[in-house]
């Protein structure tokens, strides 16, 4: 269970128009919920600025964003929690309610926030946005206090020894259907896949890319506070509390913000041995930007060009403002055009990254609310596109060329069969590198090869998937 610090501020908010005080931080957190469960927002893009407009720093932004990340990573185990105490199903309970009763549920549960504190601070929550039900929230939480997590994980989950995947999806609140695939990944050891179900809901740190050339990571590190990368040689870690836009480095795109899974597979592709000419670089799906951004001052080292594509016209913007004085040249279009789009000739890449479109399993610690609304009907488009997009990096491979094919999702259907079909299809002679040699020396858990994925739990990084290819 995760240990966070008891919240003891006293800033409320005082009454205004006849509503009771309900302080700020909670008060931030239920928007930043909310917003997410009503309008399909995410938390990493609302949160910023409701603790903007609040005027939140510091501690009372660090207990906000632990309230709004904890709360949407535990939601469904939440939600059968509080099925239960309520006597109802969560969904027949009103939305802005239920908001704010998973809020109390997650600080009785995973923070020492004392239970007097959480539920009376819930109530008056409930009051402000449902104020006939502060009777229905004060019992259902004391209920809820009734027991501690492990107590509740206990009468409500399904036994481990007969349904483990019901078991484990209840107690570490993923889908079903997502911890099947995150065992089938790790080859059915339950063992390892607790352990990343765990991992996926701590709160992760903060990675920074010191781009080479441009910023030096042990610099980097001294100026932000952090520390050098374990892996990645471009890699710092921010400290928890630090605020990677406060940066001088990263305001002038010396460095950015980017998860060191995302730095190794980008700078495999760049390190994998070629031989003939290495001045033409391709990232076919490159927004928004970060990898774009490590290539492109990789490339200026070695007098390298880099063509970064992406269809999205919002996200080119975002790979355009990434990439400012470096060697690249973005491109708006769709990267399956390769072969009909002139400045797309098939056969003429040295490099190409393929970095596709994916559900995004891999960074559910990051992305909390992916979990929820992700689902095994995404699977065939993405595969299909997946695919698709593959294809058409291969034909804009040169003969004796490298290609990356990368996804931030350990689902199979997603790695080895997208990668496999797509090179069994493509026409033309591709053979699969060795992957290992391309990352740091000594790195643990690469597997057999010569695919390699990368874990939360194993290396500290997003779930990332690297594939290298060679055209014959």
């Amino acid at each position: 269970m995760r240990d966070t610090a008891p919240y003891r501020g006293t800033d409320r908010r005082g009454p205004r128009s006849g509503r009771p005080p309900v302080d700020h931080p909670r008060h931030a957190a239920y928007e930043a919920v909310a917003a997410v469960n009503r309008d399909d927002a995410y938390a990493n893009l609302v949160l910023p600025v409701i603790l903007r407009e609040q005027g939140l720093i510091g501690r009372d932004a660090a207990f906000a964003t632990e309230l709004t990340y904890g709360t949407l990573r535990r939601l469904g185990t939440l939600d059968a929690i509080l099925t239960s105490a309520a006597g109802r199903d969560v969904q027949r309970i009103d939305p802005p309610v239920r908001d704010a009763l998973r809020l109390g549920a997650y600080q009785l549960l995973h923070t020492r926030v004392p239970a007097h504190a959480a539920v009376s601070s819930t109530v008056d929550l409930v009051r402000t946005v449902g104020p006939g039900a502060t009777g229905f929230a004060n019992a259902v939480l004391r209920e809820v206090a009734g027991r501690d997590a492990d107590e509740w994980v206990s009468q409500l989950a399904p036994p481990l020894e007969t349904d483990p995947i019901g078991h484990l999806a209840l107690a570490y609140s993923h889908p079903q259907w997502i911890v099947r695939a995150f065992a089938e990944a790790l080859g059915g050891d339950l063992g390892e896949t607790t352990r990343l179900l765990i991992e996926d809901n701590e709160r992760p740190p903060v990675h920074l890319c010191a781009r080479p050339g441009l910023a030096d990571p042990v610099e980097l590190a001294d100026e932000a506070g952090g520390t050098p990368g374990a892996f990645s040689p471009y890699a710092v870690y921010l400290d928890a509390g630090g605020s990677p836009g406060d940066l001088a480095a990263v305001a002038d795109r010396r460095a950015h913000v980017q998860d060191e899974g995302s730095q190794l597979v980008a700078a495999a592709l760049a390190v994998t041995p070629l031989d003939g000419p290495d001045g033409r670089w391709l990232d076919l799906c490159a927004g928004p930007g970060g990898k774009a951004g490590l290539l492109g001052a990789i490339a200026a080292q070695r007098g390298a060009r880099l063509t970064a594509v992406e269809v999205a016209e919002h996200r080119a913007r975002l790979v355009e403002t990434a990439t400012q004085g470096l060697p690249v040249t973005v491109l708006h279009t769709d990267g399956r055009l390769v072969g009909a789009e002139p400045k797309l000739p098939e056969g003429h890449f040295d490099r190409v990254l393929v970095d596709a479109p994916c559900t995004g399993l891999g960074s559910l610690r990051r992305r909390p609310e992916s979990r929820w609304r992700r689902q095994p009907s995404d699977l065939p488009a993405l595969t299909r596109l997946q695919r698709e997009l593959l294809a058409a990096g291969l034909r804009a491979l040169r003969p004796g060329g490298v290609l990356a094919y990368v996804t931030c999702s350990p689902h199979t259907v997603e790695t080895h069969v997208s990668v496999t079909e797509a090179a069994r299809r493509s026409g033309t002679s591709v053979d699969f590198v060795d992957a290992r040699p391309a990352l740091p020396a000594g790195m643990p858990g690469l597997g057999d090869g010569p695919t390699v994925q990368l874990w939360p739990h194993r290396h500290g990084t997003d779930a990332m998937f690297l594939a290298l290819l060679r055209r014959g």
